[in-house]
């Protein structure tokens, strides 16, 4: 499709002006996709498959989805909607965005699948649109617009680059059989040695001294998030 012929899915209606009824919905469509994504993988999530998952003719989807590139739109916007922001702004912004950065997160460990999903281009569906509206809104009253989009940026690269561990930490742990216990014991001998070499004297203070690695996936989620919400707060204008 070139780009004279390209209409994004958003500016295309549901359903023809006239005519009978469609038999299926986006939402529908949609709703299969995601639920094949979460057991079976993204790429398992083709037309044919979602065709069978809800009794349909492949080809025929595509009357109301026409791409797989519209598809994985549909997709991704269906998953912002999982983010609860009601309510937001509420007026105490480290609250908000705190709310915000764990629904965020609690949405891509539902949905692992949307870490292979390329987001650079903004899709603009509905849900994302609720988010900007209500995320950004949070610190619109303090900042220039250019201000709150690079604060804006710092947490959901923290948020984002967070829970890509973890999605890849347990996919690893799921592939090899092991417990995150058994996974770090195998590692035991080899750090023994490492610490008795003496020639790594920052490792040895991280692996002897550090805090972090002995909490739990929560709680180093969260000291860290609380250190980038820091980073904001001396951005924000004072008082």
């Amino acid at each position: 499709m070139t780009d004279a012929e390209y209409t994004n899915i958003w500016m295309r209606p549901e359903r023809p002006a006239r005519g009978p009824k469609p038999t299926y919905s986006r939402a529908q469509i949609t709703e299969a996709a995601v639920r094949i994504a979460d057991t079976e993988g993204l790429e398992a999530a083709t037309m044919r498959r979602i065709a069978t998952e809800i009794g349909a003719g492949a080809m025929s989807l595509y009357r109301y989805v026409p791409s797989r590139d519209d598809l994985i739109q549909l997709m991704a916007d269906r998953l912002m909607g999982e983010i609860d922001v009601e309510g937001m702004p509420s007026g105490d912004w480290r609250a908000d965005l705190t709310r915000y950065a764990d629904g965020l997160r609690a949405m891509w460990l539902r949905h692992p699948w949307i870490a292979t999903v390329n987001r650079s281009l903004p899709g603009l569906g509905p849900h994302q649109l609720l988010l900007i509206e209500r995320v950004v809104g949070v610190l619109d009253a303090h900042l220039p617009i250019d201000e709150n989009l690079g604060l804006m940026a710092v947490l959901n690269g923290y948020v984002e680059g967070a829970v890509r561990d973890e999605v890849s930490q347990a996919e690893e742990l799921r592939r090899s059989g092991l417990s995150e216990s058994e996974w770090a014991a195998r590692s035991h001998p080899y750090v023994r040695r490492l610490l008795e070499s003496g020639e790594y004297p920052i490792f040895s203070k991280i692996a002897l001294e550090a805090r972090q690695p002995r909490l739990s996936r929560d709680d180093r989620f969260r000291y860290g998030l609380e250190r980038v919400l820091d980073c904001l707060a001396a951005a924000l204008p004072s008082p």
